[in-house]
């Protein structure tokens, strides 16, 4: 057994034994380009350790991390504390890119002028596909109406030697833990549930396009080294809990800020008792609370995962690699914090609604929905995504639907599901789980991301106030539907299949029975199977690349200059010509107030058509966001009036007018989506001014030449207004390096004429500071590439 792993007994371990014994494998992969490169990680974990003092101990996540150092001595040397404190200079292996993402990440690659990418990367056609009648229907018409973009994704992807995985195959993250992911590796994606990946043992970290770049261009990528939580599982998880509902309960207990600056490291006799999916799902969910990303140890459920996806090479790298210590935590590792959660005691929960973090458990979910006056009918049931789309997730609902089957029911709402990828597709259809689906009036969309991240064109949306149930990871308002009246309530795949078959949002299936003409029924607690026993089945094989292409640079990238959807970039100009050493006076623009996450900056849904044109998406930004002085929702104003956000901005942009902006806690939660910081870079914006910064939204900023800064007094967000004149004070030292501080002082200037002082903190490395100093870090990392190739 492995360092770690712990035996199961009784049911769970019943469901195991015959899910693992009988499944066999698909036919092996090539292996060479996805296993990770353990003996240079190995070796240079050695040299860290020559660096560290001597007999430190470290956690798994330090071991990922310092395994990937370009430099240790550069990243570690000179002492003091690392956690929370020094940057680190990272060579992650690969990087992923899902399709509406993709766009503004390769346009940017674009313009380093390489012939090839430095990394294994590949492209993944999941966000365009929009769910409406059914799978086939659907994709059809969506492969139409985005011909233009994949056509431009797939001839960047030749070009540049990517692997293109075509609209059909299914959802980024669960094709990554399919084919991609690997004990101890490094991963950049352009999504915030990158961290999916986390459940084979690795660090995924979601990213913006831009930092994707950096490792596409074999650019040092920069990370501060984050604090490491601990979360200690111990117990076994019975009847209806699921790992689903550890996540939802944990985002309850750290909010959505808890893990800002974290990574979450699972260890404990818990953890090697749960299938690789469901820490999957555990990972992908730590995006809600902000976390950098989540970890796991090695494990036999990892190994025997491996081994059914065609990588038994990777599994017996790994089965080395962990016997040199290199997957788990050093014995004696201490961690910043620690939280210890008995899964024997937890019960399933129902996370939201407009925040993933208001958790509730099943048993208080009736008098929670009483105390609010929030609606008890179900409007809607959905299942599936990036979250909970594996074989056991819907085997497991498939034993709930037999039930329901067996005693006459039917589904009383729409009930649609999604499958993870079309592997998990075709291995459900041949064993029959779809049918059953679809037998109790299910709807299986394509294999695409579809109604959780805003894709789903619902011709039954109501106007009223509704509640849906989904097993998705993410519901702020209109995120789904686009109806700000949808309260979304997350909960596992089976309370959402269960509750289906009620309609009353006040039903507990643990407890409570659904009237039939045979007489009161009951669900039993859901079965299922970790792996399918008959072994996955690819299913078909057209959706897939060849595993590492070479590039065609005679291939010409397909972009149509009249093109309303892809517009080819033009680089930001400095704010620092001249010899300047301090930001041109800027005009605050507008505070916003409270919650405002990417969705709010840079909206989804009908807009990802326009993520490869900057000039269009852009009108839609902060349009939703809350203005501060007077509460008005996408209203502004100037020296010429009153108008939307984006037509202020504009109005600011053609002026030449430089403006700024004062945000709130938590500015930039939610997906790592870097168009919520092109977007007011395109209208000319330079400094945003925060309470608090979500982690990958912050480092979005510093990459398209936008100060963050965060207040030092917190109250300090009410004194500055719009129309306030606004001159930094402390960025020369900063840019030349003499800065014996991280303080930037803000001289405000009312209309009045009066002016107060605003003390404010940077969060900038050096290289951060050239990003700035260059106007992008796109710019930069072109300067430096060219110097590079001088004589």
């Amino acid at each position: 057994m492995l360092p770690g792993s712990s035996r199961l007994t009784g049911r769970a371990s019943q469901r195991l034994r015959r899910g693992l014994a009988t499944a066999a494998t698909l036919p092996q992969k090539d292996c060479s380009s996805i296993t990770p490169p353990y003996g240079r990680l190995l070796k240079t974990l050695d040299n860290v350790r020559q660096v560290l003092p001597r007999g430190s101990k470290l956690t798994l996540a330090e071991k990922i991390l310092y395994a990937h150092l370009r430099n240790p001595e550069e990243s570690l040397g000179g002492g003091g504390k690392i956690r929370g404190e020094k940057y680190l200079k990272l060579r992650p292996d690969r990087v992923a890119m899902q399709d509406a993402s993709a766009q503004m990440a390769l346009l940017q690659f674009m313009t380093c002028q390489l012939p090839s990418t430095a990394v294994p990367s590949s492209i993944h056609c999941d966000h365009l596909i929009q769910a409406q009648t059914g799978a086939d229907e659907d994709l059809a018409r969506s492969i139409e109406n985005n011909k233009e973009i994949f056509d431009f994704l797939e001839s960047a992807a030749k070009k540049y030697g990517i692997e293109f995985w075509r609209p059909g195959s299914g959802i980024i993250h669960q094709i990554v833990l399919e084919n991609y992911a690997a004990p101890g590796l490094l991963m950049l994606g352009t999504d915030s549930h990158t961290p999916n990946a986390g459940g084979l043992g690795m660090l995924a970290i979601g990213v913006g396009g831009a930092d994707a770049v950096d490792a596409m261009t074999d650019t040092p990528w920069e990370l501060k080294a984050p604090l490491i939580t601990g979360v200690k599982l111990t117990g076994q998880l019975t009847g209806w809990a699921t790992p689903k509902d550890l996540i939802l309960h944990l985002a309850g207990k750290l909010t959505v800020r808890g893990g800002t600056g974290r990574i979450l490291e699972y260890f404990g006799p818990g953890v090697a008792s749960q299938s690789c999916t469901g820490l999957a799902t555990i990972a992908n969910m730590g995006a809600e609370v902000g976390a950098t990303t989540s970890t796991f140890p090695y494990s036999e459920n990892m190994r025997s995962y491996l081994q059914a996806t065609g990588r038994g090479p990777v599994a017996a790298a790994a089965d080395d690699a962990a016997r040199q210590g290199y997957l788990a935590a050093d014995e004696g590792a201490e961690y910043d914090e620690v939280i210890e959660i008995n899964l024997s005691e937890l019960e399933p929960h129902l996370n939201g609604p407009f925040t993933p973090d208001l958790a509730t458990p099943l048993s208080h979910f009736g008098s929670f929905l009483a105390s609010n006056k929030y609606p008890t009918n179900l409007s809607s049931a959905l299942i599936g995504s990036c979250t909970n789309s594996s074989y056991e997730d819907m085997s497991r609902v498939a034993s709930i639907a037999e039930q329901a089957k067996q005693a006459g029911l039917k589904s009383k709402v729409p009930f649609l599901v999604t499958p993870g990828s079309e592997l998990i597709r075709a291995t459900i259809e041949r064993d029959g789980v779809q049918e059953t689906l679809e037998s109790v009036g299910a709807t299986v969309l394509a294999n695409a991301c579809g109604p959780c991240i805003g894709q789903w064109k619902r011709n039954d949306s109501p106007k009223e106030d509704n509640a849906i149930l989904t097993s998705f990871n993410r519901n702020f308002k209109a995120r789904n539907d686009g109806n700000l009246k949808t309260m979304n309530f997350l909960a596992s795949p089976e309370i959402v299949t269960a509750m289906a078959f009620s309609g009353d949002l006040n039903f507990n299936p643990t407890t409570d029975t659904i009237e039939t003409p045979n007489g009161p029924f009951r669900f039993s607690p859901p079965q299922g199977d970790r792996l399918p026993p008959s072994g996955y089945t690819p299913g078909d094989l057209s959706y897939s690349p060849s595993p590492t292409p070479t590039p065609s640079p005679d291939t010409p990238v397909v972009i149509d200059p009249s093109s309303q959807r892809l517009e080819v970039l033009q680089p930001f100009k400095s704010n620092f010509d001249n010899g300047r050493g301090e930001l041109p006076e800027m005009t605050c623009l507008m505070r916003v107030r409270g919650k405002c996450t990417t969705d709010h900056i840079s909206a989804a849904g009908p807009w990802l058509k326009y993520k490869g044109h900057l000039s269009n998406i852009a009108t839609n930004t902060l349009m939703t966001a809350v203005n501060d002085e007077g509460g008005e929702v996408n209203v502004a104003r100037d020296v010429d009036g009153q108008d939307t956000i984006p037509n202020v901005m504009a109005r600011y942009s053609a002026r030449q007018e430089p403006w700024m902006l004062v945000v709130d806690e938590n500015y930039g939660e939610g997906s790592a989506r870097e168009h919520a910081a092109l977007q007011p870079r395109f209208y000319g914006c330079g400094l945003i001014v925060a309470r608090s910064f979500a982690r990958i939204h912050e480092t979005n900023l510093k990459k398209q030449g936008i100060l963050p800064l965060w207040l030092v007094e917190k109250s300090d967000y009410s004194k500055i207004s719009a129309a306030d004149k606004v001159q930094t004070s402390g960025l020369t030292s900063i840019l030349d390096g003499s800065a014996t501080s991280d303080r930037v002082q803000l001289r405000v200037t009312k209309p009045s004429g009066e002016q107060v002082t605003v003390e404010c903190r940077h969060t900038l490395s050096k290289d951060q500071v050239e990003w700035l100093r260059e106007g992008s870090a796109l710019n930069w990392i072109g300067r430096t590439a060219k110097s590079s190739m001088s004589p």
